[in-house]
Parts: C-alpha cells; sequence; structure tokens
C-alpha cells in the first residue's frame, strides 16, 4: 500500500474524508492500479472480479473527473435494477463529497419522474433498457457525457444488451473517456472493448485477501440426494453467521424454496425478476437489515448484491458454467472479510457439476467431499484414431 492511501493516488482531501467516514481508508489493489490513471483521464480496461473494490475505483475517477453543473457528463452502465442502485448508493457519499449529484436509472419506476431527477445529476447510474428508452422519448439528453462506464461488461452482453449499448454509445460524444470493468475481457467483450476505447490503459487484479494467508472464501460441495437435499440446506442455514444467499435456477424454483424454508422456521425472503419493483425493494432492505436473514434468489435477480454481511452462498441449483460460479459466490468474501461458498450436488449432477470445479480450480474441493471427477469429454477423433479431449 502506499503510505498515503487514496490520497496518494489523486483523490481530493474531502473525498478522502467522505471515504474515511464509511470506514474506506486503504485501497485495494484494483484501485491502486487504476485510479492515477483514470484520474489522469486515460481509457481502461480493468479485468477485476466481484468483491475487487472496482466500484471505488471507477466511481473516485469519475468523481475526480465530474464539475458541477447539473447535465450529465458521467454515465456507468450496469446489468440490473439492484446493480444500478447499490452503485449509485456507493457513489453518493463521495460525490457528494465534491458537490455532485448521483441518480440512478432503471425499471420499474415511473419515467417522467425519473427523467425529472436524472436531469439536475452530474453522475448517472443506469440500465441499458430504461436508458435508451428515456433517451429515444427524448426524456433525458446524453449529448454532454465526457465518461462512459461499463461495469460487469461480460453480465450486461450474456443479458442480450449488446444492442442497447451501442445505441447508447452513438449516442454519446465521440470524444471521451471509456472504462470497462468486467471478469474478462476476452470474445465478445473484448470486441467491445476495442471498439469504443482510445489506446486504453488494461489492468488485472484479484479480490482481496482477508489476512493474506490464502483465499478468502471457502468452497465447499456437498453430495445430497432428492430426499435428504432440503435438510442438508436448512442443516449449512443454521450454521451460517450472518446473511446467507441461496441460488436458484428459476422463479417458480426462488418461490418454491422460500416457500418450504418458511414452513421450517426459516426466515426468507425470495428475489426475482417477476416481483414488481416496490416488493423487490422491500424485500432487499429486509435482507440487508437482517430481518430476513436467508435470501433465495435466481442468479439474474441477484445481481448487484454487494453486501459484506453475506457469509453464506449456497447453491442450491448448480451452477451452469465456470463463470455462473464465480458471479454466484463472489458474493460473498467481500471487503477481505472470510465467507463460504457451497455447492450441493445431485447424483446426476456430479459430472456437470465437476468440470466447473475443475476450471475454477476447486477440483482438490470437489474429490475432498467423496465426489467422483468427470472423464475428460471426447469432441472429436480423427481420422487416425486421435481423440481430442478436455
Amino acid at each position: 500500500m502506499s503510505d498515503g492511501g487514496f490520497r496518494a493516488l489523486g483523490v481530493r482531501p474531502q473525498v478522502v474524508d467522505a471515504l474515511a467516514e464509511r470506514g474506506i481508508e486503504s485501497p485495494f489493489p484494483i484501485q491502486q492500479l487504476v485510479l492515477p490513471d483514470a484520474i489522469a483521464g486515460s481509457d481502461v480496461l480493468a479485468k477485476s472480479p466481484t468483491g475487487s473494490g472496482k466500484t471505488i475505483a471507477f466511481g473516485l475517477a469519475v468523481v475526480e473527473r465530474t464539475r458541477p453543473g447539473g447535465r450529465a457528463s458521467a454515465l456507468v452502465l450496469v446489468p440490473t435494477r439492484e446493480l444500478a442502485a447499490q452503485v449509485a448508493d456507493e457513489l453518493r457519499a463521495p460525490a457528494a463529497a465534491a458537490g455532485l449529484r448521483v441518480e440512478a436509472i432503471y425499471g420499474g419506476v415511473p419515467l417522467g419522474r425519473q427523467a425529472r431527477q436524472a436531469r439536475d445529476a452530474e453522475i448517472l447510474v443506469a440500465t441499458p433498457g430504461r436508458l435508451q428508452d428515456l433517451a429515444e422519448r427524448r426524456l433525458l439528453s446524453l449529448a454532454q457525457v465526457e465518461i462512459l462506464v461499463l461495469d460487469e461488461a461480460d453480465r450486461m452482453l450474456d443479458m442480450g444488451f449488446r444492442p442497447q449499448v451501442d445505441a447508447i454509445a452513438r449516442r454519446l460524444p465521440r470524444t471521451r473517456q471509456t472504462m470497462f470493468f468486467s471478469a474478462t475481457l476476452d470474445g465478445e467483450v473484448g470486441d467491445l472493448a476495442r471498439a469504443y476505447t482510445n489506446n486504453p490503459c488494461r489492468f488485472e487484479a484479484a479480490p482481496p485477501r482477508g489476512d493474506g494467508e490464502g483465499v478468502v472464501v471457502d468452497h465447499a460441495f456437498v453430495p445430497v440426494t432428492a430426499a435428504d437435499k432440503l435438510e442438508v440446506l436448512i442443516e449449512h442455514l443454521s450454521g451460517a453467521e450472518g446473511l446467507a444467499l441461496v441460488f436458484v435456477r428459476t422463479k417458480r424454483g426462488a418461490d418454491r424454496l422460500a416457500s418450504r424454508l418458511s414452513e421450517r422456521g426459516v426466515r426468507t425472503a425470495a428475489l426475482h425478476g417477476d416481483m414488481p419493483q416496490a416488493r423487490r425493494e422491500r424485500t432487499l432492505d429486509a435482507f440487508r437489515s437482517g430481518r430476513m436473514p436467508t435470501l433465495v434468489a435466481t442468479e439474474l435477480a441477484a445481481r448487484g448484491l454487494d453486501l459484506v454481511e453475506i457469509t453464506t452462498v449456497i447453491n442450491f441449483d448448480p451452477p451452469a458454467d465456470d463463470t455462473s460460479y464465480l458471479h454466484r459466490v463472489g458474493r460473498t468474501g467481500r471487503a477481505g472479510r472470510g465467507g463460504a461458498g457451497v455447492t450441493l450436488v445431485l447424483p446426476e449432477q456430479q459430472a456437470d457439476v465437476s468440470r466447473v470445479a475443475a476450471r475454477v480450480g476447486r477440483r482438490a474441493e470437489f474429490e475432498r467431499a467423496g465426489l467422483r471427477p468427470a472423464r475428460p469429454k471426447l469432441v472429436y477423433t480423427s481420422r487416425r484414431g486421435r481423440r481430442s479431449r478436455w
């Protein structure tokens, strides 16, 4: 760490004081890497996983480079409304210290009211769909945006927002600063980054490690059967300290599991995309406050949950791939605190989960549970009979 902390990275004293009031005094690695170049105005490509401190990294750069004036000059695009609300909340204190206003733009609330609030803000945090809707209706101008940030760009593309992102980018001035933050910078994300950035600085940082002795999150794979799966889940929840986030595959599954847990005396709420916005916000407030310490959610609905109080993540339904696994388990172990990521594995799921575990470097934990690793898949057989496997 630099002896000067955030101040040595170019952050003004009043903003540093605002961070300190929230208990943020020492920069994480991604913040140390990004801030000097970002504050200087360079384009940025940052490979930065969930929990690494990326919001403060791009947020402080935006605050330092934005001038008060009551017009939108900085835009942060995020994939979900939960993440939009959370990023906006995290940026409000440092922004206020610099005389700036932050507004979140997402679906589920009246367009007119949102447009009026956004017109007076210098920093907008928005989901692509709602922002494009406002722009097409000419309720909000993006003509003076000088800074564009894409947060969790990989997930934004996975969710099919590329057309909206492209349309929004066409509305922005060609001369601007652009920053990409993503768990990966390969494939389509890399193509998008190259199209929208100019000679960018590229950075990569791992999540912060708590005491420096090893990874923050303990990973476990637990063999279950259809008959005992619920009991095993309740057993893990009863031993959890802090908040617990349980992932399921479908919206109906979230409601059904939350109901079954509630019947067993577990204070539980469900979160998924079919819920009205007001109910979603009430559910999240109950979870954050600890009134409902267990949240059963679909992966999409849980995007943007960034609470250091989440100590346990349980995959009741295993993730489909390694990227989903990292995003899910990345909801715990925040800000250097400990956490646990538990995946329940039915017999017929062992092969697929084994491959995911191997790709995220957790094969040892998988085998330690007495689960059998899958054989490599046969990809093709050449004419000479030589097999290619992965």
